[in-house]
């Protein structure tokens, strides 16, 4: 199957260090390519894939503090479609942007939509583009927009080798991932602090949530058991997650997906998250993990993750989140609709 990916520009394939979609992204197209499908990658230039690669721009968006990211995408565009009629399906992982050009020619397209899905002003977009074939990363993610064309819902998936199982050795928690708002970091270090139990933070900061974490996170940092870190790659993640007690997630958004979470199974470490989103999806409570609904309930599950088995917990993620699993479910999704489009007249 001659398959193009559209990945969005603003990290590397896969990303450096923090990254969702990109890194999604890289997973799925070199799983494809070990399946033996030929796949075009649409990204950055500092992408790194077995695929054939074509750049766009130089450097990954964000690091380089473009301003002009709607540009880039817009020539990426262009670049996909005059090439169209190479692939037999377009994948696109960049929200909405390409819709109208869909519309308008015989390609056959996907998109996954990685993001919330439940912002009143959205509804009116989609109701009017409810024709183009969709993904969702989770059910839950859905249901805001439940009239959608969904193909179907594909998990998230890592490779096997990528993370290793740790020990926990290290007897605290971590909580990897982005400060803002909805993460509620505040949230973890107030549930580590209660528990009596030491938390890493390993996060980035973007520049919009600068003046939030100056404001509420900076200050919760000055405790003892509290420890900042800040963006990690793949290998100290690894580490940093495979000696944790725990992971913690405790946000209050409705999550699509959460990748870190999956990060954390791979490494046989019990995850702790509140119930929104995708969460109760995610995770089986009481085998890889806990689910909680309160601040309470997060002090109680801290106390209760210990007694989880850390084995059980990788082989879960093995069964249920590789990224082999995920490049099959999406090209059953791409053979289903190539088997919905009727021949063309000679």
């Amino acid at each position: 199957m001659r398959i193009a990916q559209v990945s969005p520009l603003y990290e590397s394939v896969p990303p450096a260090c923090y990254g969702g979609t990109e890194r999604v992204v890289s997973y799925l197209t070199e799983e494809l390519v070990k399946l033996g499908h030929d796949v075009t990658l649409f990204a950055n230039g500092e992408s790194l894939t077995a695929a054939e690669l074509v750049p766009v721009c130089d450097k990954s968006l964000r690091m380089a503090g473009s301003s002009e990211a709607l540009a880039y995408h817009i020539l990426m565009l262009e670049r996909v479609f005059s090439r169209a009629s190479e692939f037999d399906i377009i994948h696109f992982h960049i929200d909405n942007l390409h819709f109208p050009l869909v519309r308008r020619t015989q390609s056959i397209t996907v998109t996954t939509l990685h993001g919330r899905l439940d912002l009143p002003e959205l509804v009116p977009l989609y109701r009017e583009f409810r024709d183009i074939p969709v993904v969702s990363i989770s059910d839950a993610q859905r249901q805001p927009l439940q009239w959608a064309n969904w193909q179907g819902t594909v998990y998230h998936g890592l490779p096997l080798d990528l993370y290793k199982p740790g020990d926990g050795s290290g007897g605290y928690l971590v909580f990897v991932g982005r400060i803002s708002p909805e993460k509620r970091v505040d949230t973890a270090i107030d549930i580590a602090v209660r528990a009596g139990v030491p938390l890493k933070i390993a996060a980035k900061v973007d520049k919009v949530d600068e003046e939030y974490f100056k404001e509420v996170i900076k200050p919760l940092l000055k405790h003892p058991l509290v420890e900042f870190i800040g963006e990690v790659s793949d290998s100290e993640k690894c580490e940093l997650l495979g000696k944790a007690y725990a992971f913690i997630f405790p946000i209050d958004w409705p999550e699509p997906f959460g990748l870190a979470m999956i990060e954390a199974m791979a490494c046989g470490t019990p995850v702790i998250a509140r119930r929104r989103g995708s969460v109760p999806e995610v995770v089986e409570h009481g085998v890889t993990g806990l689910v909680f609904d309160d601040v309470a309930g997060g002090v109680k599950a801290v106390e209760a993750a210990g007694r989880l088995n850390r084995q059980v917990v990788r082989r879960v993620f093995e069964r249920r989140f590789s990224s082999r699993q995920m490049a099959l479910n999406y090209v059953s999704i791409y053979t289903s609709l190539l088997n919905k489009v009727l021949p063309r007249a000679a």
